[in-house]
């Protein structure tokens, strides 16, 4: 028991000689102290406790659960899954975001996507399939000219021209430019006869003229 009233027990100005957390405990002049356990460290000076915030790490942002350690924020949790595009992928899923570029969630929530390489169409006109990224030859076909003929057929490409497509040497791959060849020119002369010539009424007959031999004759 004590006869003093509580005012003579509070402390008076400390400044200059200690610092107070704010549990109550004192911190002489020069010491480093954390005011609270999600305060900045302070200094204790004479002017009173001088606080200065560190340069704290980043927190990740797929980060679910926070802490804060000595006035720095710290990661507890982090989820267990993959944000791309403003959408959720599990761990280790495969996706596509076009018909030539894949994605997967990789196991350390990162999205890593390839784009794949198509290699050269061994035709002259490649269609796009549905849900195909790379162009596919239905038909091997070729160019004669500016047309385009299948594979496998000779095509008449005028009167005197035929065209096919050929293949690379022991390959299926058509070369892209058709054969052509030349047919023979039809003969336009008149055909020549050895026969001797026949009377109006021989031609009639169908038979010879009679032609005398005047050798013969006395």
């Amino acid at each position: 028991y004590s006869s003093k009233a509580d005012l003579d027990y509070e402390f008076g100005d400390y400044r200059g000689k200690w610092c107070v957390d704010d549990h109550g405990f004192v911190y002489g002049i020069g010491e480093v102290y954390y005011p609270s356990p999600t305060a900045c460290p302070c200094t204790c000076t004479v002017d009173g406790p001088v606080c200065v915030r560190p340069r704290c790490p980043r927190i990740h942002p797929r980060c679910t659960r926070i802490r804060y350690k000595a006035c720095c924020p710290v990661c507890e949790a982090m989820a267990r899954v993959c944000v791309y595009g403003g959408k959720t992928y599990r761990l280790l899923e495969e996706f596509r975001l076009s018909r030539c570029e894949r994605c997967r969630c990789e196991a350390n929530r990162e999205v890593y996507c390839s784009i794949s390489d198509c290699p050269a169409p061994h035709c002259v006109n490649p269609t796009y399939e549905p849900n195909h990224c790379c162009p596919i030859c239905k038909t091997p076909n070729c160019f004669a000219g500016i047309r385009v003929i299948p594979g496998g057929e000779r095509v008449n490409i005028d009167e005197q021209t035929v065209c096919y497509c050929t293949y690379w040497d022991g390959t299926w791959h058509t070369h892209p430019q058709a054969t052509c060849e030349q047919r023979p020119k039809p003969s336009t002369e008149p055909p020549t006869s050895t026969e001797p010539p026949r009377d109006e009424e021989s031609r009639r007959r169908g038979k010879s003229p009679f032609i005398p031999r005047l050798d013969l004759i006395p």
